[in-house]
């Protein structure tokens, strides 16, 4: 098992390696990073220049992505274009809210997901498996921004009716939060859910259809005819084996979920890494856009790096790969 993981995370240092050039090369080509600042008028040449020298800006891209890369690796990927703030801290605090929101949406939409999935292959053609299939049916079609703004409304209806407030619809916490546990829950349970949803509605579908196939196969039929208990048949013998293709899907999809919390994120008004993102985007500068890039392609290499241990654990076979 030790070999195999090593071998895995020395087979992820060139993906990441690959994935740092090609950010940086895609990012340096779209535009000049400069072109706001010099259509100014009266810009001053002296600090245009300035940026230029210190950012390398007149060098080919291979040596400038040398400059950068030294400074990702040595110097918490520099500072912003223009400013000279430094990317690290402000990154390093959004990417711990992003992580509490992505992992808690992960979790939710995997244990709902098998559950949902597993009873509804044990329980095929029923009431509830069609009602999981509905389900997984209007999850898969239902837009994430706007499931968020009607949650927000119904949230808000329901507290100037109510005047109790369960949920908050904004932010990361309150002003004065009391229990600081239960404050971060209540700001992010609607962020989770949204992101969550569409997670569950696929996953759901994707561990029934996986445990059917292995309910179905000979091992277990030959389980059954042993006399084992339907019970440990399907806990020993079934669940762990439909597991496997459940966690590649999950792995693969990192990036998706990624992606929703750039949306939930600007419509809940956290303070994450979509956020960071959506401001990057507006000042124009490429910096904080490719150490963004870059984190988020570290964070689905780890990933992908976690699912092939957990499909080593669920699979011994995989580990001769």
């Amino acid at each position: 098992m030790a070999t195999y993981v090593m071998r895995r995370l020395l087979f992820s240092i060139p993906v990441l390696f690959a994935s740092t050039f090609l950010v940086f090369t895609f990012v340096s080509v779209s535009g000049d990073p400069l072109a706001q600042l010099k259509m100014q008028p009266g810009a001053d040449q002296t600090t245009i220049r300035n940026i230029v020298e210190r950012k390398h800006l007149d060098e080919p891209v291979p040596v400038r992505y040398g400059f950068w890369l030294r400074d990702a690796v040595t110097n918490k990927f520099g500072t912003t274009l223009l400013g000279d703030r430094p990317i690290w801290p402000e990154l390093k605090r959004v990417m711990g809210n992003t992580l509490q929101l992505l992992i808690a949406a992960q979790i939710l939409a995997l244990l709902v997901a098998i559950a949902v999935g597993v009873y509804s292959a044990l329980r095929q053609y029923s009431a509830f498996d069609y009602g999981a299939t509905t389900f997984s049916f209007l999850g898969l079609s239902t837009p994430e921004f706007w499931l968020a703004l009607m949650l927000q409304v119904l949230v808000v209806n329901i507290f100037l009716a109510t005047d109790v407030r369960v949920f908050y619809v904004a932010g990361l916490s309150s002003v004065d939060p009391g229990n600081p546990l239960v404050d971060r829950v209540q700001h992010l349970a609607l962020p989770v859910f949204v992101i969550a949803i569409g997670n569950i509605a696929a996953y759901s579908r994707f561990m029934r259809a996986s445990m059917l196939e292995v309910v179905n196969s000979d091992y277990v039929r030959t389980a059954r005819a042993k006399g084992i208990s339907e019970r440990a048949v399907v806990m020993r013998h079934a669940f762990r084996n439909a597991l496997v293709p459940l966690v590649t899907l999950a792995a693969l999809n990192f990036g998706g979920l990624i992606g929703g919390a750039v949306i939930a994120e600007t419509i809940f008004q956290l303070d994450g890494m979509g956020a960071y993102y959506i401001t990057a985007l507006g000042e124009a500068d490429p910096y904080p856009i490719m150490a963004w890039l870059v984190v988020t392609a570290t964070m689905i290499v780890v990933a992908n790096l976690i699912a092939d241990v957990v499909l080593a654990w669920l699979d011994p076979r995989v580990r001769l790969t």
